[in-house]
C-alpha cells in the first residue's frame, strides 16, 4: 500500500514564499506510483490541503488529518520544506513528535539550536569548530559601540539571530553604521550576534543520508556581486555558484570532514547546507540550515544532480530515511 506523504510548505516567517516554492518541487518530483502526496501549507491563520485544483481544505490540527469527502486522510511522514518559523526552528518537530508521524528533518532540541545562531556557534565551539570572533546583544541592552569594535573589528557583520535568507543581515563598514544596522537587525529579532569580518572563499556544503549514512553531496563556491551573499545574490541572480568549488584536492577532503563533523555534534538528519568562508587557507564555519533551498535553482539539489541523483532520487531517499 502507498504511503501518504505531507509535504509541508509555508510558514510564518519572511521565507514564506521561498519555501512554497521548494515544497512545489518536493511535490513535481516525488513518486506518484511510490507515494500518496499532499500539499499541506502552513499559514499563520491556517493550516490547508491545497488539491490539484487548487482548493483548499483545512487541516485538523488535533490530529493532522484531513477529510476528503467522506474519508479521513492519515499521514505516514511529513515532508518538512519550510525556511524559518515554525519549520525550522523546532516547533513543527516538536509538535510532529507529539503526534509519532516521521518528518523529514532533525528533531525539535536540534532544529531549536541551529536556529538559534548563537547558540549553534557556543556549541560548535566546544567541539572545536572554527568561527568568526563574535559579541551577543539583545534589544533592550545598552549598546557600547566602542566595545563592539574592540571585540571584532571592523567592517563587520551584524545579523538577526533567528533568522535566514539573510533577512536581518548586514555589514557595517564604519563605527557610524553600527547603530543604524543594529536597529535594523532587532527588527527583525530581538536577539542579534555581531561577527568579525573575514575575507576569502565562500562554499556552501550539502549533506544528506544515502542509504542510512550522512554524505556530502558537494561543496559550492559563492561567488557574488554584492558586498556579501545577501538576500538578492540568494535569490535574484546577483551571484555565481560554481560547482564543485575551485579548491584543493587538500581543501576539499578537509571541508567534507568538517561538514560531517559539525552534522554529528548536532546530531543531525536529513538534508543539511553548512556554509563556511575560507580565510587565509582555513575554512570557519559560518551557518547551517536544517532545511535548505529545494528548488531546482537551490545549492543542495543542484549538487546532487552534478553527483548523478536525480531529484526524484533524493527526496524519495528522504522520505525512506524518514520512515525508516
Amino acid at each position: 500500500m502507498k504511503k501518504n506523504i505531507a509535504i509541508l510548505m509555508g510558514g510564518y516567517s519572511s521565507e514564506h514564499e521561498i519555501s512554497i516554492k521548494s515544497g512545489q518541487i518536493v511535490y513535481a518530483h516525488l513518486s506518484k506510483k511510490k507515494y500518496n502526496t499532499y500539499r499541506i501549507v502552513i499559514d499563520k491563520n491556517e493550516w490547508y490541503y491545497l488539491n490539484d485544483a487548487e482548493e483548499k481544505i483545512t487541516v485538523d490540527r488535533s490530529n493532522f488529518t484531513i477529510q476528503i469527502d467522506s474519508e479521513i486522510i492519515e499521514f505516514d511522514a511529513a515532508f518538512n520544506t519550510i525556511h524559518g518559523t515554525p519549520g525550522e526552528d523546532g516547533l513543527l518537530q516538536a509538535y510532529f513528535e507529539l503526534l509519532n508521524i516521521p518528518q523529514t528533518s532533525c528533531d525539535h532540541y536540534t532544529a531549536a539550536i541551529t536556529f538559534n545562531k548563537r547558540d549553534c556557534i557556543s556549541i560548535l565551539k566546544a567541539y572545536g569548530i572554527p568561527a568568526a570572533t563574535n559579541y551577543f546583544i539583545n534589544k533592550n541592552d545598552t549598546i557600547h559601540i566602542d566595545e563592539i569594535i574592540d571585540q571584532v573589528g571592523l567592517p563587520c557583520f551584524i545579523k538577526a539571530n533567528r533568522s535566514g535568507s539573510s533577512f536581518g543581515v548586514l555589514k557595517a563598514h564604519t563605527k557610524e553604521d553600527i547603530l543604524p544596522a543594529l536597529n535594523e537587525a532587532f527588527s527583525v529579532d530581538h536577539e542579534v550576534i555581531i561577527e568579525s569580518f573575514l575575507s576569502g572563499t565562500e562554499i556552501s556544503v550539502g549533506v544528506a543520508c544515502l542509504k542510512g549514512k550522512p554524505s556530502v553531496l558537494g561543496i559550492t563556491e559563492i561567488v557574488t556581486e554584492n558586498d556579501f551573499f545577501d538576500y538578492e545574490a540568494k535569490y535574484l541572480g546577483k551571484s555565481e555558484e560554481i560547482t564543485p568549488a575551485r579548491l584543493t584536492p587538500e581543501q576539499n577532503k578537509e571541508v567534507e570532514a568538517l561538514t560531517l563533523k559539525v552534522y554529528k555534534a548536532l546530531n543531525m538528519k536529513g538534508f543539511s547546507r553548512t556554509d563556511f568562508i575560507f580565510n587565509n587557507g582555513k575554512p570557519y564555519f559560518l551557518e547551517i540550515n536544517t532545511n535548505p533551498g529545494l528548488s531546482e535553482a537551490s545549492i543542495l539539489p543542484q549538487q546532487a544532480v552534478k553527483k548523478g541523483i536525480s531529484l526524484a532520487e533524493l527526496f524519495a531517499n528522504e522520505v525512506e530515511e524518514c520512515l525508516r
